[in-house]
């Protein structure tokens, strides 16, 4: 009996003396439980307490912490909130060890990087296949076939004020086209948007119902609305298309900033990355399988060069130019 409570007593110690690593991320919580474990099993001296929260929010939150924040690190935050963060002076540099094996459009191109990709999200069109047969719509290949008024009235997008993926979707049009080419280009499409959607995924959700049978969305909306069953196929136009993608960092004034490296240093490591391939396709370390089922053909080739630090730093005027235009077909916000 009392080897048993000497056993007991070391195991509560142990778990005392563990490092308490507080973690922003913006992640689905079924991730974090499997992010948290694999972590843990090979870092047993530290336990990750997670502050889940959305994009904004926590963006928010460490703005207006400034450095005294409670969190260490973050895990799962969108790059162009990143690039904000990092303008502040909020993120700690660090070169994860696996550095080297990070595709380089993944990560911060400083030297150490303030920021690592962990895994991306793609533009694509989702075409309701049954819909289009039943109005004679001719599947478009290019972003200029949605000019064709055969599509008036038939087609959404997100808003780019309200969702990230509108607003990636508007900034690799000015990136691809220019900027006169691409206002020409959103004028012409506009006539033929029936509403902007307050969310990357509701245009396709119009689709797979059918209300509207085309939506511009991202890939993973598209692979999710087939595995329903729904009559969608996810287009990639031959252009190319925009993207984003989660990222992870060290907050600046960390008190545990050797947990917080070891943290950078799985998160980048190729069993993180096989984690990421479990819900997403595109992942910052090559090589690696993604098997979703129903996954559009051609989108690792799509992802355009995108440049990340001029589509934050732009993107006040972006928006004010694009709601200036277009945000009298703005769907109501509930």
């Amino acid at each position: 009996m009392m080897a048993v409570l000497l056993a007991l007593g070391a195991t509560a110690a142990a778990a005392q003396d563990r490092v308490r690593l507080e973690v922003y991320s913006t992640l689905e919580v079924e991730n974090l439980k499997d992010f948290k474990q694999a972590f843990e099993a090979e870092n047993r001296d530290i336990e990750i307490l997670w502050n889940r929260d959305s994009t904004g929010v926590l963006t928010a939150r460490i703005l207006a912490e400034q450095g005294a924040q409670r969190g260490d690190a973050i895990w799962g935050l969108a790059v162009t909130s990143m690039l904000l963060l990092d303008k502040r002076g909020l993120l700690e540099p660090y070169a994860p060890k696996n550095l080297t094996n990070i595709k380089p459009a993944f990560r911060d191109p400083a030297n150490p990087p303030a920021w690592v990709g962990m895994e991306a999200w793609v533009a694509a069109v989702c075409f309701n296949t049954i819909e289009a047969t039943k109005l004679g719509l001719p599947k478009p290949a290019s972003w200029f076939d949605l000019l064709d008024p055969r599509f008036k009235g038939k087609l959404t997008m997100p808003h780019p004020a309200s969702s990230g993926t509108g607003y990636f979707h508007v900034s690799a049009w000015i990136q691809m086209f220019g900027e006169d080419k691409a206002w020409a280009f959103m004028d012409k499409l506009h006539d033929n948007i029936a509403v902007y959607e307050h969310s990357g995924t509701r245009p396709c959700r119009h689709a797979a119902s059918g209300e509207f049978p085309l939506g511009i969305a991202y890939e993973l909306a598209a692979a999710n609305a087939r595995q329903k069953g729904a009559p969608i196929e996810g287009l990639v136009m031959k252009e190319g298309g925009g993207w984003d993608m989660d990222a992870a960092a060290i907050l600046r004034g960390t008190k545990k900033p050797e947990a917080a490296r070891r943290l950078m240093d799985f998160a980048a490591s190729r069993k993180a990355n096989e984690l990421y391939a479990s819900f997403v396709s595109q992942v910052a370390m090559p090589g690696i399988a993604s098997n979703i089922p129903d996954y559009p053909a051609g989108v690792a080739e799509s992802m355009i060069k995108n440049d990340f630090a001029w589509a934050s730093a732009n993107r006040t005027r972006i928006l004010e130019e694009w709601a200036r235009r277009y945000d009298g077909k703005a769907a109501k916000k509930n």
